[in-house]
């Protein structure tokens, strides 16, 4: 057995590649996805005091509580930043990695005042449109929503201070967590709310507005992608929609392509796919019978008939 583990061991060294590939030897130390994750939970209590732990938490002991979570955040935080970095910039010199990274983790800790307000329009969102929500507590604990949406924020800090790698480990870390997919880069607004979420994807580069509420299974992606002279993929273009103020996207729809925008006010029903954009307060919708799509300016009287009922 020795023998025959050793030839396998030696067969698995023949594949290693010491300049790069899937493995990652002699190379700058990557941040932890374990420790990024145990940052994540940190800094979702910090955001939603005494809903994520089993302490107590009370006008006694809060400022206690907070003062010494915050100081744990910190320590942690900077270490990973740092390591990711020295990943991405590593031809500067290591005091100034340690020098930016301390920069982006104190400007994150400085936004959680302002995430905190957004999130509290979040809650409310989804408890106000939610006629199943029993209360906002059932809301921050329970929604896959909220917690997808409250890491979304976090990581978009991070992204927006050009941090390599840990915003995308956050990012996946809440995709594990509630299976709603949102890149670290995407734009969103005030008083959002993903209804039961499973399967939402979000691109880099969408824009969303306020007020938008978007149902489980859809998809705000990319139409198609560019290359350059040599076949490789253009990187930076805006490739994802725009969604603007008080949109409603219904389950399975597909809105697509970076020059794409949902105009205000307007609803696009379940399973269309969408890749030219939509004026204003418009409905579109997809007949199954017919095999074709519908499109109502809302107001008419065919919008009324239609979705008489529907919450639309």
């Amino acid at each position: 057995m020795f023998e025959e583990l050793d030839r396998i061991h030696q067969e698995i060294l023949q594949t290693y590649d010491l300049e790069g590939g899937i493995n990652h030897v002699d190379g700058i130390n990557l941040p932890s996805d374990v420790e990024v994750t145990e940052c994540v939970k940190k800094l979702m209590n910090l955001l939603f005091p005494g809903f994520y732990i089993p302490d107590k938490i009370h006008a006694g002991n809060l400022k206690h509580w907070s003062g010494n979570l915050l100081d744990q955040i910190h320590g942690r935080l900077l270490g990973q930043v740092t390591k990711s970095i020295c990943f991405g910039f590593p031809d500067c010199p290591h005091a100034d990695h340690v020098a930016k990274a301390e920069q982006v983790v104190m400007e994150l800790l400085g936004s959680i005042p302002q995430i905190r307000r957004l999130l509290k329009l979040d809650v409310n969102a989804a408890y106000m449109g939610d006629p199943a929500a029993s209360s906002p507590e059932e809301v921050i604990v329970a929604y896959p929503s909220i917690q997808a949406v409250a890491m979304h924020r976090i990581a978009h800090e991070l992204y927006l201070s050009e941090v390599p790698l840990i915003p995308r480990l956050i990012s996946e870390y809440a995709k594990t967590r509630t299976g709603i997919d949102i890149h670290p880069g995407a734009t969103i607004g005030e008083s959002f709310f993903i209804d039961h979420g499973t399967g939402v994807v979000i691109g880099e580069t969408c824009n969303i507005g306020n007020r938008v509420k978007i149902y489980q299974g859809v998809t705000l992606g990319a139409l198609s992608f560019r290359k350059n002279d040599k076949g490789e993929l253009i990187k930076g273009l805006k490739r994802h929609p725009t969604i603007e103020d008080d949109v409603i996207l219904y389950a399975g729809c597909n809105i697509l392509g970076g020059s794409t925008v949902i105009g205000k006010g307007s609803v696009i029903g379940g399973n269309v796919w969408v890749t030219e954009s939509v004026p204003p307060f418009t409905v579109i919708t997809f007949d199954v019978t017919k095999q074709e799509y519908s499109r109502y300016q809302k107001g008419t009287p065919l919008d009324s008939d239609i979705f008489k009922g529907s919450g639309i």
